[in-house]
């Protein structure tokens, strides 16, 4: 950009929906700048060769939401030419469980279907009648809320819509649907323990457990998504993707800075006329913004450092925006591929690993009460799988994320590890919990341990320390409970402030805070993107 133009926008933060909602602005024709705390952008994108020539996605992986998206629609031809190419398996997920039994799903609906058929007759047509209901009858709902401006006149159209198609008692019936519990829906809809052990870990993949309201419409979601659509990854890492991004930022008139931490948003004007002028940095700098300021920040952050003139029902709602449970993750360099017991998995990108849906009601409350868990759900990628260019030839890595730990420690269920006083994650607590992790893998893994050319793991303080969204290592910045999910997140409209808009006209609020929630799939940036410069 050049230095003695003002931006049009300006981005804080470079997250995903900062630098998709940018991208689509500078193609567009608007000129961007986007502002990065630390010294390199891209969020929860973060690709790290942590031992010689392994590749690993330190945090975010995988981009089923992404290539599925709005962004990605108009995006796609610049990305392509920026050299980024995503890449799939023929397999989806799978289950893996300690007493030997295993499940492998490829990415076909229908042999899914078939597959939990013959485990269970009753189980395969229960995902298939999902499926239908969620991608067919109730898509247009479902993705409507999801996709667009929840306080706009779309809304109302949309509602309207769907009263006259369905009536009072068929929307009552929809919202049934959508606050259901998973364990409830799969104690009248599936007949197998292994069809819930199957499904069950996917609830945890934004923040609820399977006891939790909504986890139904959730779980059944995301796993008809992935069988559906695949588990795509970028070639190379997602920080490819990142500097594509900036790339198509800058090809188009548009800057980002690193390093660049911002202070508070500069405002003039006052009451409903009170528009946002100008971007201050912590080291003096400031920065002019001819139309709107987007800031992928939490509600603490934006309403507690860079807009604390907010009105005090504003600073009262953001003050109470609650986040969920710590994540850990865990990489595992391999001089070869992994002994599964089940020798199938070996080409399934993402396994679950757990004994029970039980067992994983029984890991979310114990780190919901602040213990460690015992037999803690493992996601198990394998990105290797679906990317040979990660690794050395002949290589493996293990990309292992665990969502039920607490932030906070108070005890461990096991009694085996030494709890600080304070509830700290220490670095012989992290590597304590590793071993856990690594031991329980072995039970999958036979011989694990001397495949194994180095191990990292990162605690849910590491992860914060890594990106402050994260608060508390929750990795979906805040708890998708259906008080803070749809139209009610980051919380209930107030003086203004709702959905991705903020009480000051020209400021915007993006990132898995906001509305439409968490994810790679870049929703927010693109929704503000069509706020600011519609298509």
């Amino acid at each position: 950009m050049n230095t003695g133009a003002v931006p049009h926008v300006i981005f804080v933060g470079s997250g995903i929906n900062s630098l998709v909602g940018a991208a689509l602005l500078a193609l567009r024709g608007k000129r961007v700048l986007v502002l990065e705390r630390n010294a390199r952008a891209g969020g929860c994108i973060r690709t790290e060769e942590l031992f010689p020539g392994y590749h690993h996605e330190v945090m975010s992986s995988w981009y089923p939401l992404f290539v599925g998206s709005p962004g990605y629609a108009e995006l796609r031809p610049a990305l392509e030419a920026a050299g980024v190419t995503f890449l799939y398996s023929d397999y989806a997920t799978g289950l893996a469980q300690p007493d030997g039994q295993a499940l492998a799903l490829r990415q076909d609906l229908a042999d899914a279907v078939r597959r939990l058929e013959a485990l269970a007759p009753g189980d395969g047509k229960a995902l298939e009648a999902a499926a239908a209901q969620l991608f067919g009858t109730d898509a247009a709902l479902t993705f409507g809320l999801l996709g667009q401006n929840l306080y706009g006149r779309g809304l109302l159209k949309l509602l309207f819509k769907e009263w006259r198609k369905r009536g009072v008692d068929g929307l009552a019936a929809y919202a049934a649907r959508a606050l259901e519990s998973f364990r409830r829906w799969s104690e009248h809809a599936l007949q197998s323990a292994q069809s819930r052990a199957l499904m069950a870990p996917w609830t945890l993949h934004s923040g609820l457990g399977p006891d939790d309201a909504s986890s139904a419409l959730i779980g059944k979601l995301t796993l008809a998504a992935v069988v559906s659509a695949g588990m795509p990854v970028v070639k190379g890492g997602g920080s490819r993707l990142v500097e594509a991004l900036v790339r198509i930022i800058e090809q188009h008139g548009g800057q980002l800075l690193t390093d660049a931490q911002a202070q508070r948003i500069e405002l003039h004007g006052q009451g409903r006329r009170q528009r946002a002028n100008s971007v201050q940095l912590t080291d003096g700098r400031r920065f002019q913004a001819q139309e709107a300021v987007v800031c992928n920040v939490t509600p603490q952050q934006l309403y507690g450092r860079l807009l604390p003139q907010a009105p005090d029902a504003i600073q009262a709602h953001a003050a109470a925006y609650r986040y969920g449970r710590g994540d850990m993750q865990i990489h595992f360099a391999l001089n070869a591929p992994p002994a599964w017991r089940n020798p199938e998995l070996l080409q399934v990108p993402l396994v679950h690993l757990t004994e029970s849906l039980e067992q994983v009601c029984a890991s979310v409350t114990a780190a919901n009460n602040g213990w460690l868990p015992e037999r803690p759900t493992l996601g198990i990628g394998q990105p290797v799988a679906v990317d040979a260019s990660r690794a050395p030839a002949g290589a493996w890595i293990l990309w292992i994320q665990m969502q039920e730990l607490p932030s906070r420690i108070k005890g461990d269920v096991a009694g085996q590890i030494d709890v600080p006083a304070d509830g700290r994650w220490t670095e012989a607590v992290r590597e304590a919990f590793a071993d856990r992790v690594q031991q329980r893998l072995e039970t999958v893994m036979p011989g694990l341990q001397a495949r194994i050319v180095g191990r990292r793991a990162y605690s849910p303080a590491d992860l914060e320390a890594l990106n402050c969204n994260l608060v508390g290592g929750d990795p979906y910045s805040g708890i998708c409970s259906p008080d803070q999910f749809f139209w009610l997140r980051p919380f209930a409209g107030s003086h203004g402030a709702r959905g991705n808009r903020t009480h000051v006209r020209n400021v915007y609020h993006v990132g898995a805070s906001s509305h439409p929630g968490p994810g790679l799939g870049a929703g927010s940036g693109c929704l503000v993107a069509d706020m600011i410069a519609p298509r």
